[in-house]
C-alpha cells in the first residue's frame, strides 16, 4: 500500500464505520471514526457503555463478532516505513499481526488465563505460535518482563494462575501482551475489578514498561482520572462517532463539546468543598434508528433546531484539538458561569 504516513504515525483509522447485523436491524457501532496514534504515544477512549469504544478496539486487531461488518474505512498500520490496511490481511499475515504488531490486553485477567497451564507454559505457546522455539530464550525475556512489572519472576514463571492475586495476574497479562514486543498495546479496562491500590500499581507499572519499551498505547475506559494520568490524547466517543479528541489537558481543562463537560461534571473533585455534580439527562440513542443531525441533541442542554438537522464537523481553533458541536460559545459561557460558582 502506497499510502503515506507520517513517520512518526504507528497507526492510522481512516473513516471506520460498523455495523452489527441483528434481526431488529442494523445496529450502526461506529460512524466514520478516524484518529492517528503516534509512537510512544497513550490515547484513551472515554465514554458511557456501549458508546463503541471495544467496537474500536476490536476492529484494530479484527477480533469483531462474526454478526459485524465493516462497511467504510481502513485501518492503517505502519512498521519501519511499511503501510498495511489490517483490514485486508491474509490470515496468516493477521496472526503475525498479532501479538509481534499489535497486541491487546482484554478485561478481567481471572478469565485470561488457562487455569491448568503453568505461567511458564503459557509464554512458551504464545512465543512458539510466532516462530520463537528457544525456550531459554523465552525464559529470560519473560524473566525480564516480569521483573520489570514489579512481579518475583522465578516464583509467578513457575507459578499456577490460581496461585496469583488479581493484580498479579493483570500484571503478568500486560508482561505475556508485550512478550514480542509489539508497537501497539490496546488495553480493554485495564484497572476494572481491582482495588485502588492496586490500580494504583497497574498505573505504575504501565508508565514504566511505556518509558522503557516505548510502544503506543490504546486504552478504553470509562475512568476518567485514569485517562487523565496516562493519556497524551483522549478521544470522547458518543453514539459510535468520536465527538471531541485533543491532548489530555485541552480535554480535561478546555473541552468543547457538551457531552464531555458532562462526563466530568458528573465525577466528584477532591479540591472542592462540595461537590458539584451534574448527571447527562436521558439515555444513549438507539443506534438502530439513530437521532437525525447531531447524535447527542436529545440529550444536549444548548440544542437548537440546527442541531437535529445537521451534524457537525469534527472541527476546531487548533489543529490538534476538535469537536463536533454548532455551540461551543454557549457551552464556554456555562463553564465560565460554573466556576464563578465554585469560586463562590
Amino acid at each position: 500500500m502506497n499510502q503515506k504516513m507520517n513517520d512518526d504515525v504507528v497507526l492510522r483509522v481512516d473513516d471506520l464505520s460498523i455495523v452489527y447485523r441483528t434481526k431488529r436491524g442494523n445496529v450502526q457501532a461506529t460512524t466514520d471514526i478516524s484518529f492517528d496514534l503516534k509512537r510512544g504515544e497513550a490515547m484513551a477512549l472515554i465514554g458511557e457503555s456501549g458508546s463503541g469504544k471495544t467496537t474500536v478496539s476490536l476492529s484494530l486487531i479484527r477480533k469483531l463478532p462474526k454478526n459485524a461488518l465493516v462497511t467504510k474505512g481502513q485501518v492503517l498500520y505502519q512498521r519501519e516505513g511499511n503501510v498495511r490496511d489490517v483490514l485486508k490481511l491474509s490470515k496468516r499475515q493477521l496472526r503475525e499481526f498479532r501479538w509481534k504488531d499489535c497486541a491487546m490486553v482484554f478485561q478481567g485477567s481471572q478469565n485470561a488465563f488457562n487455569p491448568v497451564l503453568k505461567i511458564r507454559k503459557q509464554f512458551e505457546d504464545t512465543a512458539r505460535a510466532h516462530g520463537w522455539t528457544d525456550k531459554e530464550a523465552v525464559r529470560q525475556r519473560a524473566l525480564e518482563l516480569l521483573r520489570l512489572v514489579r512481579l518475583d519472576p522465578e516464583r509467578v514463571y513457575e507459578a499456577y494462575p490460581h496461585e496469583l492475586s488479581g493484580g498479579m495476574k493483570q500484571r503478568t497479562l500486560l508482561a505475556l501482551g508485550v512478550l514480542l514486543n509489539p508497537q501497539v498495546v490496546i488495553l480493554d479496562e485495564p484497572t476494572t475489578a481491582l482495588d485502588i491500590l492496586t490500580q494504583r500499581a497497574i498505573i505504575d507499572v504501565l508508565n514504566d514498561m511505556q518509558k522503557k519499551l516505548n510502544f503506543s498505547i490504546i486504552f478504553i475506559s470509562h475512568d476518567l482520572s485514569l485517562a487523565a494520568e496516562m493519556a497524551d490524547i483522549v478521544a470522547t466517543v458518543y453514539a459510535g462517532e468520536i465527538v471531541e479528541i485533543g491532548p489530555v489537558n485541552d480535554i480535561f481543562y478546555d473541552p468543547q463539546h457538551p457531552y464531555t463537560h458532562g462526563l466530568l461534571t458528573s465525577v466528584p473533585k477532591l479540591d472542592h468543598e462540595q461537590d458539584l455534580l451534574t448527571s447527562i439527562k436521558g439515555a444513549p440513542p438507539n443506534l438502530i434508528t439513530p437521532p437525525s443531525g447531531c447524535k447527542f441533541h436529545p440529550r444536549c442542554p444548548y440544542v437548537t433546531e440546527k442541531c437535529s438537522v445537521d451534524g457537525p464537523p469534527l472541527a476546531g481553533d487548533k489543529p490538534e484539538h476538535l469537536a463536533a458541536c454548532w455551540h461551543k460559545d454557549a457551552l464556554l459561557k456555562a463553564r465560565e458561569e460554573l466556576a464563578q460558582e465554585v469560586a463562590q
